[in-house]
């Protein structure tokens, strides 16, 4: 079981809101997932970005994996705070 940590979109239509998750990498994109580490907002100005460090590094360090997209969203949220 390869885990990741990827975005799961909520929302509506033409407003998208994202959870930062840790899922099963063969689980689909909005389906069953592990822990939820925070959320991604980009329809405000400047992109809402909110990560709870304590669980995004027990996941790193049991081995999950984060997507591209997550890893440069992590990169963002640090160089913010």
């Amino acid at each position: 079981m390869a885990v990741r940590i990827r975005l799961t979109r909520l929302g509506r239509k033409k407003k998208p809101f994202y959870r930062i998750v840790v899922a099963d990498s063969e689980c689909p994109r909005d389906g069953k997932f592990l822990d939820i580490v925070g959320t991604y907002d980009p329809v405000q100005n400047p992109a809402a970005i909110t990560i709870n460090n304590d669980k995004l590094q027990n996941w790193l360090g049991k081995g999950a994996l984060p997507t591209t997209t997550v890893a440069s969203l992590i990169k963002k949220a640090v160089v913010a705070e």
